[in-house]
């Protein structure tokens, strides 16, 4: 008994060995695995605790879960006669479900599994002659256990306690036959893990970008090459959807004045308003301010008036948000470009035609 508890004792302490905390990633390379410890006999199997050794294959399917398989073997004294051997060795396959997290360089675990045990002995058969004899036999077993390991890189440590319930209903030759015998087992070992150190996953290079001719511009005029059908454009020219120069004209119609007046009148201003939204969607488009007259007056009176009138509108285009240097004047050209006769053929006034003379243009220059 003091033998059992001072090796349960040396079990215990080993699990309580300081851990250090850093990150832990899932290693599913397979290891071998290898144990030595003490096999506590069932009482009634006649025999000494003995050493035992085991020696594993297995892997990790996931971060908690382990499969194992496992060869051991044990040679315990006979109790009555230490004489006689004993031997049992097997396999079996055992599941582990360790409860892990990402940070932990230790974690418990507990295990179960199936296995196939045989046994070898020689038991006193006097007084027949051919005494001692002997027995053989294999049978079922069941392990179950729980334990801790620790994570020192490739190689990992592990202490476990557990018990084996080996179902042999025929190996004490004399006396009352068990059915079965549940042995305790208390080991230390240790996984290696095979091959190369996992690589962490690498991030793909990032892939040029392939430069089409959707995302070129050559001429620069805000179409690209794929829909530019006039790739040869100044810079300055109002360009359509597709690249092509667009001939944008503004129509003052209606921007007249009255006679011998420079003032807006209410209907100009509504066409003044027109023209403003034309420039404001053609950013680029420049446009010279010109005022005329009819030729009723002296060439330097009307000279004047002119300028006069498209000043009235230059300063009504600046003031509406035109950038000044998108104007050029105003200029005045007096009586000098009529576009409706003044007089009738017998040399009469003709009002409406200087009515239509009396007016300020913006006539477009790219």
């Amino acid at each position: 008994m003091n033998k059992k508890l001072l090796c349960t004792a040396l079990l215990l302490g080993g699990m309580g060995l300081a851990h250090a905390a850093s990150a832990q990633e899932f290693d599913d390379r397979w290891y071998v695995s290898g144990s030595t410890g003490v096999n506590f006999q069932d009482s009634n199997r006649g025999t000494n605790d003995a050493q035992f050794l085991t020696l594993g294959f297995g892997k990790f399917l996931n971060p908690n879960l382990s499969l194992e398989t496992e060869l051991n073997y044990q040679n315990p004294d006979k109790i009555a006669n230490s004489n006689l051997w004993w031997s049992q060795y097997g396999v079996s396959v055992d599941a582990r479900y360790h409860f892990r997290n990402a940070d932990s360089k230790w974690w418990p675990y507990l295990r179960g599994g199936l296995g196939w045990q045989r046994h070898e002995e020689e038991f006193d058969a006097y007084p027949s002659p051919n005494s001692p004899g002997q027995h053989k036999a294999s049978n079922l077993a069941v392990n179950l256990g729980a334990g801790l390991q620790f994570d020192f890189g490739r190689m990992n440590m592990r202490t476990e306690i557990g018990t084996r319930i080996d179902f042999d209903d025929q190996q004490a030759r004399l006396g009352p036959q068990a059915s079965q015998f549940t042995d305790l087992l208390g080991s230390i070992g240790m996984t290696i893990a095979l091959g190369p150190e996992p690589m962490a996953p690498v991030a793909p290079a990032p892939v040029a970008a392939v430069s089409t001719c959707a995302d070129m511009d050559s001429d620069g005029d805000g179409v690209n090459n794929c829909n530019d059908k006039c790739p040869d454009s100044q810079a300055g020219q109002t360009i359509g959807p597709d690249g092509c120069p667009v001939p944008v004209s503004i129509d003052l119609k209606g921007v007249n004045f009255d006679f011998d007046k420079s003032t807006l009148r209410p209907d100009a201003v509504a066409i003044l308003n027109e023209a403003i939204e034309i420039l404001k969607r053609y950013p680029d488009l420049r446009v010279e301010v010109a005022g005329h007259t009819d030729s009723k007056g002296t060439d330097q009176y009307n000279q004047a008036l002119s300028e006069r009138r498209a000043t009235a509108v230059y300063d009504y285009l600046t003031s509406n948000g035109i950038a000044a240097g998108r104007l050029v004047g105003p200029t005045g050209y007096g009586e000098s470009r009529p576009i409706a006769p003044n007089t009738n053929a017998d040399g009469s006034d003709n009002p409406e035609g200087r009515a239509q003379n009396r007016r300020t243009e913006l006539n477009v220059q790219n």
